[in-house]
């Protein structure tokens, strides 16, 4: 009951979605609801906190009837930051059905849980036909806090009317979170892409967990609910529901660790926006300083210690999936370099790391490099010396040498040092956190099992199509399960700061190891 494959084609994704609203009316859809987020209607403030209440309006929820909160647990918690890591985040999670007054309790020690939030809820509503769904409705619940202390650790509980967490009973609900330190300190994050509901997607959280992250980044393809990838109303198999298990599965690492999502292919789901990421919003409260909230809520900033963090959406420039080509109108690559130059001249910020789904550079048989990232964004990689690229999309690890203009300034050997100041900028691709893995022309080389080829087969995806290439910057390349860990180590002025950057497969075992090194401010 999707959009027809013949009328698919010559229609954007807006005018997509307009088609299936209206066939999807209040007439046809069951309990009378069209699908979208509950609105916001006020606001409810607490020293050191601040929450937000919402109540979903007739025209674009269904009806719910409450069941009783004792019957009723929270699940799927996970956290983001807000603009600010180290004073604001945020706690989100799910129930399985409506509820009353959802609240989150918070405080400095586990038996005072003294402050209580109201929170927010976002009802997401997919109807019987659209894709493979059910009939199902899903309730996201969302508590922003700031005012918090930097470097500080907090307990904190979900709850609504009926399940109280801070109840003896209840007090194995908890969980952690610390905020971002006020001053430069060592810290370590981790980061993959394309994750889905998977055994290796639960292995990868396990070992994650065990680095004790400050947080972690997700470069796209979150949960796969859209297996299709295509931006497309007439996507096949769509499920909403595989969020629950999604949710549900890395909820033992992303209840304590904030999960700092990039958007991916797989995540423009049609059916809820025009932009696709409709969904995304009801499930996700992200920092809101990027420079499209309504086209592009997964692009933003945040600055933990000496280290920017930067998310772009390459949607918006993809050559090969152009579902969103174009949506932002060229705001997203100005407010990027206006980033980088504020990054760039700040006297605490050393490092800048930029994470987004679609590679500049790999050798996957798959997805390859996406010409509309090397196009917009990587000469400003070059210019403003961005000192690591984290990508996704391709299901393998890829690490290449150190790039400047497409050609290899330096080759970086497993253990070598890369100075972006002089030399250029590192890519590295870590898609396989989860899914079905793809493949490679030329044979994996990696810790402990080197074979080097300086000739490797490949392609870009061009506005014009496929072009063939020849790359020789491909250094490492490992065809299995894995994620990133970058360990963060702040020096004197003038001294070398180090991110100390390692491969890690889901056996435990390290992959790839290099680290990139520049004199502290």
């Amino acid at each position: 009951m999707g959009v027809p494959d013949q009328l698919a084609d010559r229609m954007s994704m807006a005018e997509q979605h307009e088609y299936l609203r209206s066939r999807f009316s209040r007439r046809t859809m069951m309990r009378g609801g069209a699908v979208t987020l509950g609105a916001v209607v006020g606001g409810a403030f607490v020293p050191g906190a601040t929450a937000r209440a919402a109540v979903p309006t007739r025209s674009t929820a269904p009806s719910a009837q409450k069941v009783d909160g004792r019957l009723v647990a929270p699940f799927g918690r996970h956290l983001a930051y807000g603009n600010d890591p180290r004073t604001e985040m945020t706690v989100s999670w799910q129930v399985p059905v409506a509820v009353d007054k959802p609240f989150l309790r918070i405080g400095a020690h586990p038996w005072d849980l003294s402050h209580r939030i109201g929170a927010e809820v976002r009802t997401l509503y997919t109807p019987a036909g659209v894709g493979a769904s059910a009939d199902h409705t899903q309730y996201y619940v969302h508590a922003e806090l700031a005012g918090l202390k930097p470097g500080r650790t907090y307990y904190y509980g979900v709850g609504h009317a009926g399940f109280d967490p801070a109840e003896p009973h209840l007090l194995g609900t908890l969980g952690t979170f610390t905020t971002a330190p006020a001053h430069k300190a060592p810290f370590t994050f981790t980061a993959f892409g394309d994750q889905g509901v998977s055994y290796h997607g639960l292995a990868n959280d396990a070992l994650i967990l065990g680095q004790n992250p400050a947080f972690h980044l997700h470069a796209g393809d979150i949960a796969y609910a859209d297996p299709s990838g295509a931006g497309k109303t007439a996507d096949t198999g769509f499920d909403a529901r595989t969020w629950d298990q999604f949710l549900a599965q890395t909820e033992s690492v992303a209840k304590s660790v904030p999960w700092m999502v990039s958007y991916g292919n797989h995540d423009m789901e049609a059916w809820y926006s025009p932009n696709g990421y409709g969904g995304e919003e009801a499930r996700f409260t992200l920092p809101d300083n990027g420079p499209d909230k309504k086209n592009l809520p997964g692009v933003y900033s945040f600055v933990h210690g000496n280290t920017a963090i930067i998310s772009l959406d390459p949607n918006d420039v993809s050559f090969e999936i152009p579902a969103n080509l174009g949506i932002s109108g060229g705001t997203q690559t100005k407010w990027f370099e206006t980033q980088l130059k504020k990054y760039r001249a700040a006297k605490d910020i050393d490092f800048v790391v930029v994470f987004f789904h679609h590679c500049a550079y790999c050798t996957s048989t798959a997805h390859a490099s996406e010409g509309g990232v090397r196009q917009e964004w990587v000469p400003l990689f070059e210019k403003y010396q961005v000192d690591l690229v984290i990508n996704g999309h391709n299901h393998q690890y890829e690490r290449t040498d150190v790039i400047k203009g497409d050609t290899v300034t330096k080759k970086l050997p497993i253990g070598g040092t890369a100075y972006p100041e002089t030399e250029g900028v590192v890519y590295v691709t870590a898609g396989a956190a989860g899914r079905s893995l793809y493949a490679f022309t030329a044979p994996d080389s990696y810790e402990g099992h080197e074979h080097e080829v300086d000739a490797v087969a490949s392609f870009v995806n061009t506005k014009d199509g496929k072009v063939n290439e020849t790359v020789a910057w491909s250094r490492v390349r490992y065809l299995n399960y894995s994620f990133l860990r970058v360990d963060v180590t702040p020096a004197p002025k003038g001294h070398y700061t180090t991110l100390t950057v390692q491969g890690i497969a889901e056996t435990g075992d390290r992959i790839d190891h290099f680290t990139v090194a520049r004199r502290a401010k």
